[in-house]
């Protein structure tokens, strides 16, 4: 009771600092969740103890009398002849079968329902749930990975004990396809509506059941009311058939619709659909012939969502996020090196120099390696957890800050007064890179979601945002700082699409590289993006360092990208 009330003020304490949820965008503020639904089951299952308690007083009470009416049944007048007998009878009725009403009448919910009725105001909303399902569909298309292998759990990175925990169930299934039929999405419809169809048929082989169907007008799909309780096939192949029909399937569609109206031959819409689809079918194989004879190529409809809509950047984006496509020959790479670094006989690195090694050449990124300690790292995510809210970009046109379907997760900005840990951070970041932090932004941290991404996009502002940072009045971002505070088992590496480069997150490491030529001019090869996080959860801060005060530090080249 003590661990519920604590959580109870925890929950009234974080609600107030949570106006915008979006859970899904920050896998730190879902393990809040985590414990919300643990304190959840304990009170449920106090509920359920009560209840039990109530009954087995009942089952007690009704048991007595069983035993003394089936006795007094068989001779009523010799039961009631003994006047204490006919005492008890009376006592009874007017006394021990009202209090077994209010016994029976008690409702010992109250509890349970109080409690859920206040942890229900932080639940999550319809958002994050379409949220978190968007980001699993983001996952299968970067990843390149199969429905099954998503609906059994064995995601790469994941170790098999937590394969049988993470199992999408039918109405799962089912309900990713219905997120993605809501946006038109007709290919991760179909992917998904066959993966429940498949898994229903599986389950129906083993419990050898019988399923039981349900039942519109011609090209017409399914409404967003369709399946809401138990899933069936009807409901699957009705959503299956509109979803392949807009993808220019006809025959599938056809082939589909054919097979609900055998399990439901008076389904309005599928009846309707199956005259049009003919009808469709028809009219293009009339047409698939010209005058001249020349075939005609039918054009397939894709849906929203497929990679019809898919710039090459975002191809070579995703394959860097596998693992494919990094353009670094074995000669460039042998001229990569690991070093201890003084930075120039800096007196704090004399004696103890930071490990220092090459990730990639043109432009030079580097990384530090056991930069900052655990006890540090934790501090930090202590800090800014509370703080933490939606990331959000700077529109282009408007300049006006807003969230973005392509930037998953939350941040955070520590400042360096707040505590003595990220004020000794900031001093380290540089004493090691030789630049002024005191014109720098705060630090930022920021926290992965489900999926958790944030696609290719420069740091510094370009000469088409000759505004980018004005309000800081320190310039341009010269330098990029990224530390990563965790692991991350699978996903989340941060790649560079313009040169071919993929860093992958390692806890306690740093990364850092120049935004800017020495001459000031944008350096276009730091276009970058953090893969979607696969397996894990990914934390970073990172330290965005200004122009002003680095005249002397980091001189101005002679030519335009020198």
């Amino acid at each position: 009771m003590v661990l519920r009330s604590w959580w109870l003020v925890h929950l009234l304490l974080f609600s107030s600092s949570s106006a915008h949820r979006d859970f899904f965008t920050s896998v730190g503020h879902m393990t809040d969740l985590l414990f919300v639904e643990k304190d959840l089951v304990t009170s449920l299952k106090d509920y359920v103890s009560a209840e039990e308690d109530k009954l087995q007083r009942i089952r007690s009470w009704a048991d007595r009398l069983d035993v003394l009416s089936a006795a007094a049944s068989q001779d009523p007048e010799g039961f009631l002849g003994h006047p204490v007998n006919a005492f008890k009878l009376m006592k009874r009725l007017n006394t021990e079968w009202a209090e077994l009403e209010s016994l029976v009448l008690t409702d010992v919910s109250d509890a349970f329902i109080s409690n859920l009725s206040v942890q229900r105001q932080q639940f999550p909303s319809d958002e994050d749930q379409a949220g978190a399902a968007r980001a699993l569909l983001r996952l299968q298309d970067t990843y390149q990975l199969d429905t099954s292998t998503i609906s059994s759990g064995r995601l790469p990175g994941s170790s098999p004990e937590a394969w049988m925990r993470s199992v999408l169930t039918v109405e799962d299934c089912f309900d990713l396809g219905k997120v993605a039929y809501a946006e038109a999405d007709y290919r991760h419809t179909q992917l998904w509506m066959a993966q429940a169809l498949q898994q229903l048929e599986h389950l129906e082989q083993l419990e050898q059941g019988e399923q039981g169907e349900q039942g519109g007008e011609g090209g017409e799909g399914p409404g967003s009311g369709d399946g809401s309780g138990s899933v069936d096939t009807v409901t699957i192949l009705d959503y299956l058939s509109y979803s392949v029909y807009q993808q220019g399937e006809l025959e599938t569609a056809l082939g589909f619709t054919r097979r609900l109206l055998e399990l439901d031959p008076t389904h309005q819409r599928a009846n309707g659909n199956l005259k049009y689809f003919e009808y469709q079918l028809s009219k293009r194989k009339k047409s698939e012939l010209t005058p001249e004879g020349e075939e005609v190529q039918t054009q397939r409809k894709e849906g929203r969502g497929y990679h019809d809509d898919y710039l090459p950047e975002r191809r070579k984006y995703e394959r860097l996020c596998r693992g494919e496509g990094i353009l670094m020959t074995p000669r460039r790479q042998s001229r990569l090196f690991c070093r201890y670094y003084d930075n120039g006989r800096h007196p704090r690195y004399v004696i103890g120099p930071v490990k220092q090694e090459d990730e990639w050449d043109r432009p030079r990124i580097v990384r530090y390696h056991d930069i900052v300690s655990d006890k540090e790292m934790e501090k930090v995510k202590e800090l800014a957890k509370p703080r933490l809210r939606r990331a959000t970009i700077s529109n282009p046109t408007t300049g006006v800050l807003e969230t973005a379907p392509y930037r998953i997760s939350k941040s955070a900005w520590l400042a360096a007064f707040e505590h003595p840990v990220v004020d000794r951070i900031n001093q380290r970041i540089g004493d090691i890179t030789g630049l002024d932090v005191t014109t720098a932004e705060d630090l930022q941290v920021a926290n992965y979601g489900v999926g958790g991404q944030y696609e290719p996009h420069f740091d510094f502002g370009r000469k088409d945002e000759p505004d980018a940072f004005e309000e800081l009045g320190t310039g341009n971002r010269i330098a990029t700082w990224l530390l990563y505070m965790s692991d991350v088992q699978a996903g989340g590496a941060t790649v560079f699409t313009d040169v071919g480069a993929s860093v992958q997150p390692k806890k306690g490491t740093a990364v850092f590289w120049y935004n800017l030529h020495p001459s000031g001019d944008g350096d276009y090869r730091t276009r970058h993006a953090a893969c979607p996080v696969l397996v894990g959860n990914k934390w970073v801060s990172n330290k965005w360092i200004h122009e002003r005060g680095q005249e002397f530090r980091r001189r101005c080249g002679l030519h335009q990208s020198g």
